[in-house]
């Protein structure tokens, strides 16, 4: 049996270094990789690439090396330099299995007393991951092999399942996606630092995951190469010259460089990692290999060279991983406040829908008032920020009504000339000439004269004149009146979206929201035909004298329009010039203008009356249309409709709704009972992970003072602080 010891290992990191890093590997183990990315090495790599034989190398492990045992899923390797030996191997399971799934990877728990047990652990592992000949052939669930140690380095590897080129009968075309998706999942992974393996016994060309780490990493700064089997490839030939080449970064660029590492040759039989390590230091002594810098060969300086990188990658991604905890962190709450406490009894029940209610007023009296302050209110120049403001939405409907009333509530429109385009297209008024108009009246006033002198009309007349100038009043205030509700409508569910979990949102909206709604568009149809009705029948009714007004502005706009075009014929002015007149005569017959003035008096008293008729018509229909307008904002959109969204969800109504309802609406379901347990678990998990940032925000780390390693030494400041 293997003992769990290794030799001894350089010095590597501070005691400040190797708290950073065992913190960040707690927060691995508590599964904070599921929400956010942690720094972290990959190692990737072609199937048999030697990526196993690397990790060995590593961490004085014997993985399984043999073709049939390929790793099937993701395994991650944690070396801690710790007093006591220990070894233990562990199942993290993937965020997409279920709980009960999840509960039992978490309960596969084994202890090491050698590493020969390894590969028996291993296949324990894949049955528990429901990894069979016969089955499933890989799984997105993490094996963890913690390894601790006087002698171990400080270094956690994530190993990956060797990518494969093409399917085999053992390995089926979903295989080769899922491999695939797996490994450009954790590459993309700006934290991740990728160590890419290739082995020189097949040509770097044809290796895929070269093409995948450079898909990944396009600058290549976070990628270091590592060349496997270079013993291989014939002395002095010009592939080993290639690959020389290669190691020295000059055929493909990363910035962290290339490493070589001679593999143990499983196929001569089993032997010690000391053997392993004296026969690579011989490999490189010797032939090409020696023009390379003694920093990029053998596993000793990798290791060096590893801790090194991860440090420094873990370093300066901090500040970004707190600030993505923290918004991970704030987002989690706010799903958990919207779920509530939970609320199996009518009770609790009921008290959940109390404190609902209670956000549910303030929320929609601050958007009826106009106070945008809460964090409800996102920025109003998206559409869901302006369809929260209710205020804002239904001041800007008012505003388009009245204009819209303004612009086409009248049937018809006197105009000087007649369009060739027809009339009354899109909601527009009739366009008719005042003399037509003028005729129409005349026509009607004959059809309802009564007792009225000539030259007089019958007051009903302007009653008839306004019923059929004021019909598209209807049409225009109902669509207005619908929309208004509408936009209402949109903005409770807006409001229950933010203040319960989707299944209680829902609830809302169909049990209190819908029959509500619905009774009070009834309640503004109701109001607006009740504003409708005098104006559809009776006789005019006005007491605002700015009727008497209108009606003396009106008439004195038409004599005006009549004296104009006299004192034009009288003088001669050309069309539309009134400053001068054509006549070169130093003086006027005024007793001429005066009989041309007086002569512009109607002598027809039916025309007489058509036309005083519909002076009074015209200022008739601006006073009642300025009322209406108003009416209908005040009496019907604010105090049937606005007014009353504050009572759609009160503490009374909840006091007076029924157990049944209380229960159907506040009762939780499966689902959120399994999204609270699982939102408490992340909830939990991310809250340490920002408390073990800030641990560590401010300290400096040095990359450490190894001279092995061929990066430079570089101090990090980290003195972001939450």
């Amino acid at each position: 049996m293997v003992a769990l010891q290794n030799d001894p290992l350089s010095q590597l990191c501070s005691a400040d270094q190797l708290k950073l890093l065992d913190s960040i590997d707690r927060l691995r183990l508590q599964g904070i990789n599921n929400y956010v990315s942690l720094p972290q090495i990959i190692v990737c790599g072609d199937q048999s690439s030697g990526k196993s034989s690397v990790l060995e190398a590593i961490s004085g492990v014997s993985f399984p090396v043999k073709s049939n045992l390929c790793t099937r899923f993701p395994t991650e390797l944690v070396l801690r330099r710790a007093q006591n030996i220990s070894a233990s191997v562990s199942i993290v399971p993937h965020e997409s299995r279920n709980e009960s799934e999840s509960q039992a990877l978490r309960g596969f728990q084994e202890t090491l007393k050698g590493f020969d047990d390894l590969p028996n652990v291993i296949e324990s592992a894949k049955l528990a991951m429901g990894i069979t000949t016969h089955g499933r052939a890989f799984s997105r669930d993490i094996l963890r092999v913690e390894i601790t140690g006087p002698d171990r380095p400080h270094l956690t590897i994530v190993d990956l399942p060797g990518v494969i080129h093409s399917q085999t009968k053992h390995q089926t075309s979903s295989d080769v996606e899922l491999i695939q998706d797996v490994v450009q999942g954790y590459m993309k992974e700006a934290r991740c630092v990728i160590l890419a393996v290739i082995q020189a016994s097949n040509d770097y060309a044809n290796q895929i995951v070269l093409k995948l780490a450079r898909a990944a990493d396009k600058s290549g700064t976070r990628t270091l190469g590592v060349i496997t089997k270079p013993d291989t490839l014939v002395p002095g030939s010009p592939r080993e010259a290639e690959y020389i080449s290669l190691a020295r970064n000059q055929e493909i660029e990363f910035r962290l460089g290339w490493h070589v590492l001679k593999n143990m040759d499983s196929d001569k039989g089993s032997s010690t990692l000391a053997q392993r390590d004296a026969e690579e230091m011989e490999f490189f002594s010797k032939g090409g290999w020696t023009e390379l810098p003694q920093s990029s060969l053998g596993v000793e300086k990798l290791r060096s060279r590893l801790s090194t990188v991860l440090l420094r990658q873990i370093a300066s991604k901090l500040e970004g991983l707190m600030d993505e905890i923290d918004a991970k962190f704030s987002a989690c709450q706010e799903q958990l406040v919207k779920l509530g406490k939970p609320r199996a009894s009518l009770d609790e029940q009921r008290l959940y829908m109390f404190d609902l209610s209670q956000s549910f007023q303030t929320l929609v009296a601050a958007a009826s008032s106009g106070t945008y302050n809460d964090a409800f209110f996102v920025d109003a120049k998206t559409p869901r920020g302006y369809q929260q403001r209710v205020r804002a939405v239904v001041h800007n409907l008012n505003g388009e009504f009245s204009s819209g009333m303004l612009r086409n509530g009248h049937y018809r429109e006197i105009v000087d000339a007649v369009a060739e385009t027809p009339d009354g297209v899109d909601g527009s008024p009739s366009k008719m000439l005042q003399a037509d108009f003028l005729d129409h009246i005349e026509e009607l006033m004959r059809r309802t004269r009564g007792r009225e002198l000539p030259g007089t009309f019958n007051p009903m007349i302007v009653a008839d004149l306004f019923l059929e100038q004021s019909q598209p009043w209807e049409q225009i205030t109902e669509k207005h009146v619908k929309e208004v509700w509408g936009a209402a409508n949109i903005f409770l569910r807006l409001v229950a979206e933010h203040i319960a979990d989707p299944s209680t949102s829902r609830a809302l909206d169909q049990e209190i929201f819908e029959p509500t709604m619905k009774d009070l568009l009834q309640q503004l149809q109701d109001k607006t035909a009740e504003f409708l009705a005098p104006h559809k029948s009776g006789h005019p009714i006005t007491y605002n004298h700015y009727f008497t007004e209108t009606l003396q502005s009106v008439r004195r706009e038409r004599i005006r329009k009549a004296t104009v075009d006299t004192v034009k014929a009288f003088f001669g002015c050309q069309e539309g010039d009134m400053s001068r007149a054509s006549t070169p005569s130093s003086y006027y017959n005024l007793e001429r203008l005066v009989s041309s003035l007086v002569a512009c008096n109607e002598p027809d008293m039916n025309r007489f009356a058509a036309q005083e008729a519909l002076d009074c018509l015209n200022a008739y229909y601006k006073v009642a249309l300025k009322r209406f307008i108003d009416d209908i904002a005040v009496q019907v959109i604010e105090e049937k409709l606005v007014s009353q969204l504050h009572h759609i969800l009160s503490p009374v109504s909840i006091y007076k709704m029924p157990n049944d309802q209380i229960t159907r609406i506040a009762g939780e379901s499966e689902e959120n009972k399994s999204m609270r347990e699982q939102l408490s678990r992340q909830l939990s998990v991310l809250r340490n992970g920002l408390e073990t940032c800030k641990h560590f925000s401010g300290l400096k780390f040095s990359s450490g003072t190894s001279t092995s390693s061929p990066e430079p030494e570089v101090t990090f400041a980290l003195t972001t602080t939450l």
